[in-house]
């Protein structure tokens, strides 16, 4: 059986803060809640008035030997840079991140997952000038608190969201074995599954309702070849990737575990 359009994963794709595939989607990721995101946006909107507080008193300073049309332009300017290329410069820089969001341990990616580009950053920069400063943040709230994803205006135009980071923390979930395949994966082979291949399986399984629908497509087709390519026989008919990946993880899990209570005990150990 093989799933087409399928491709081969390769273990040096993938690292564990935060999980990465050859297509640069960051798996290991969970969207952010909407008190913590409040508390970075305040920290930015310190940091963003401060530097306003230091144009105004460099303008006032520079008035004396400028003329009032200048000291306009310089004071659009300088505002202009503050709120909209101060997000959008450190979020370009950083891949997704402003000072509050660092200081916070979020991220701003795609919806797919994938790191943040300068369009998205700039978008979101854009509209949250309007979002955020021209309306004290009322419309910014609102769409968060609706949102599941916490996601605000500027965020569905830029198609971003903010998430936390993961810094290598071990995750106690567990893949539940789809019922209907226990019986053929029992007696499947997996001896041959590496690592690498596993690890980047059960990442996207236990993701996939935060995928994009079109990642989740892509990358369980690419996902289930490449075990599919370390393991057999073949699963039966029918089976789609998300369940074959999930069935074969649970039976690996099982069996590691099995091996582990069947070992001897060796005295002074």
């Amino acid at each position: 059986m093989s799933y087409p359009g399928g491709g081969e994963v390769r273990g040096d794709a993938y690292g564990t803060t935060p999980l990465v595939t050859g297509d640069a989607v960051v798996l290991d990721l969970r969207a952010a809640g909407f008190a913590t995101r409040a508390v970075a946006l305040i920290l930015d909107v310190i940091v963003q008035g401060a530097l306003l507080v230091l144009l105004v008193l460099l303008t006032a300073w520079m008035g004396t030997t400028m003329d009032p049309a200048a000291t306009a332009a310089v004071v659009l300017g300088g505002t202009i840079l503050v709120l909209v290329g101060y997000p959008a410069a450190f979020e370009t820089v950083s891949r997704g991140r402003t000072l509050g969001k660092m200081a916070l341990g979020l991220r701003v990616v795609g919806t797919d997952g994938s790191p943040e580009r300068f369009r998205q950053a700039l978008a979101r920069a854009l509209v949250g000038f309007v979002e955020i400063w021209m309306t004290t943040g009322v419309i910014a709230l609102i769409t968060s608190m609706l949102s599941r994803d916490g996601r605000r205006v500027g965020d569905f135009l830029a198609g971003t969201m903010v998430v936390e980071e993961r810094t290598g923390r071990p995750r106690q979930e567990h893949v539940p074995m789809p019922p209907h395949l226990a019986g053929w994966v029992s007696g499947a082979d997996l001896s041959r599954l590496s690592p690498e291949t596993a690890a980047a399986a059960r990442q996207f399984v236990l993701r996939f309702y935060e995928l994009a629908e079109h990642t989740r497509h892509e990358m369980g087709v690419r996902l289930a070849d490449a075990v599919m390519a370390q393991i057999s026989p073949p699963p039966p008919p029918g089976t789609t990737p998300p369940d074959f990946l999930a069935a074969v993880l649970a039976e690996r899990r099982r069996r590691q575990e099995a091996a582990l209570q069947h070992r001897p005990h060796r005295p002074g150990a």
